[in-house]
């Protein structure tokens, strides 16, 4: 048995994939040099890991003990990555499926197949089920950051592999053994300026939640579809702001002719809410809010019943939630119950400023979703000529898709002379003003030299460093 070569396999399944780490690993295992990418050695690696375990069964050496030492956790890891490669296609053909069916959650045989395989391999029934409901969230979680929140820029790099630890935690070995059901407890604060998809890094999350799989019926217990419930509370008037969050009894206030479910009582156990402009709630809703996170019930309005929400919470605000602390008008105790996690989400210059064809990758991807894959209209080029390439973008990715729009119909768009529009500071006017951490100095030196020359030997030549230390500066 290649002890290395299972070492080297579990560890490269239980890595980010949208991390550097991961593609390091398989090019170590397969032998690449560092240009090759992920999708070309795949094939090679599982190859390989189905010669390395049919070698094992033949020998009788395989075997699967979640208690067992380092190598033998590292042969039953790797059986894992084997068997979830076996039906990875035909998870993500589920998923296609289930967003155009709906909330009804459709049969998987192939789940209760891929479940046989595990328990055939010596993995025992219920670890099998639990393997199953992974490998799909994982495919999800995977679909969903990929395909919601696109952009090579090392901001939205940074962004993806944040928000796949916040699903499955920074050590997805921990969350394997003792936290798949119990990630609840684990909520989320989402920052950024309006319009850089805030909602789309919140979707993701919260579709990408542990489902159970159930054996008899063949299918998922939930659809994801359900799973995802949002609110933006800036919407509604303060007087009704608790009614949809909790509910209504009929007859508990003026108007309440019918009993009333709130998002709370939506969110099914197996879901996540999102209470986006979480920054404009009064204390008094903020106070009712820590309740259910720190109590888990609530009551409707006019209730006095205590129902019990099971779901994450991921919020959302535009606003300074450093300021809105100082001011008291966002309470501390309600933060830190808020604040397992706190991701930013970039503004679209930044991603420009650090990748300058991050705007040509994203006016693609938003104009084939407004017009389809087929058609193809000179957007890109007009929208440089009437705005110039350092224009802000103060709405962000919003204000790009609607401007796209504004080309289409009127055939030109002369940008938000209104909004503010605060530009990044640049390089050396930052270390005029000392802003920057002489760490924070080098790796921006190098991010925008790659945005010049787009090669990491041609920056490693110019700064005097070594290709790797670019790459990881490039990458912070």
């Amino acid at each position: 048995m290649d002890k290395n070569f299972f070492k080297m396999v579990s560890q490269a399944a239980f890595s980010n994939p949208f991390g550097e780490k991961r593609v390091d690993i398989d090019r170590q295992i397969v032998g690449a040099d560092e240009t090759a990418d992920w999708h070309s050695m795949l094939q090679p690696l599982l190859t390989r890991l189905e010669e390395e375990i049919g070698q094992l069964r033949e020998s009788g050496e395989l075997v699967i003990d979640r208690d067992g030492g380092e190598e033998v956790r590292a042969v039953g890891v790797s059986i894992l990555f084997h068997i979830f490669h076996r039906y990875m296609d035909q998870f993500d053909r589920l998923i296609e499926e289930q967003i155009a069916a709906g909330d009804e959650s459709l049969r998987a045989p192939f789940a209760f197949q891929c479940l046989e395989d595990l328990t055939g391999f010596g993995f025992g029934r219920e670890d099998a089920r639990r393997y199953v409901a992974m490998f799909y969230q994982i495919r999800r979680a995977y679909y969903f950051i990929s395909t919601g929140l696109v952009g090579e820029s090392p901001a939205m790099k940074q962004l993806r592999a944040r928000l796949w630890d916040n699903i499955f935690t920074h050590e997805i070995a921990w969350y394997e053994s003792c936290l798949w059901n119990r990630m609840e407890d684990f909520s989320t604060l989402l920052l950024g300026e309006t319009g850089t998809g805030k909602g789309a890094a919140a979707a993701a999350i919260g579709r990408s939640g542990y489902i159970p799989f159930n054996p008899q019926a063949q299918k998922f217990e939930e659809s994801f579809t359900r799973a995802f419930v949002a609110i933006n509370l800036s919407q509604y008037p303060a007087a009704l702001i608790e009614s949809e969050l909790f509910g209504h009894r009929k007859g508990a206030f003026t108007g309440a002719i019918e009993k009333h479910e709130g998002i709370f009582s939506r969110c099914s156990a197996y879901g996540a809410i999102f209470l986006d402009e979480i920054g404009d709630v009064s204390i008094p809703i903020q106070i009712k809010l820590l309740q259910v996170l720190q109590e888990r019930t609530f009551s409707p309005v006019g209730s006095h019943e205590k129902l019990r929400f099971n779901g994450r919470v991921i919020a959302a605000t535009n606003k300074s939630i450093d300021e809105l602390r100082k001011a008291g008008e966002f309470r501390d105790d309600f933060y830190y119950r808020l604040c397992s996690d706190i991701i930013t989400v970039p503004p679209l210059r930044e991603r420009i400023r650090q990748t300058p064809k991050e705007l040509e990758m994203l006016a693609g991807h938003l104009m084939e979703r407004i017009c389809g894959a087929d058609l193809k209209f000179p957007i890109l080029g007009k929208l440089k000529e009437d705005v110039g390439r350092n224009y802000a973008w103060p709405g962000n990715v919003r204000e790009l898709e609607q401007a796209i729009r504004r080309v289409m119909i009127t055939g030109s768009y002369s940008g938000d002379a209104s909004a503010d529009s605060p530009a990044d500071e640049g390089l050396e006017q930052a270390m005029v003003s000392g802003s920057l951490t002489a760490r924070e100095v080098v790796e921006t030196y190098c991010r925008e030299l790659y945005a010049v020359y787009g090669n990491y030997g041609e920056v490693a030549r110019r700064t005097g460093l070594d290709w790797r230390t670019v790459k990881k500066n490039v990458s912070a």
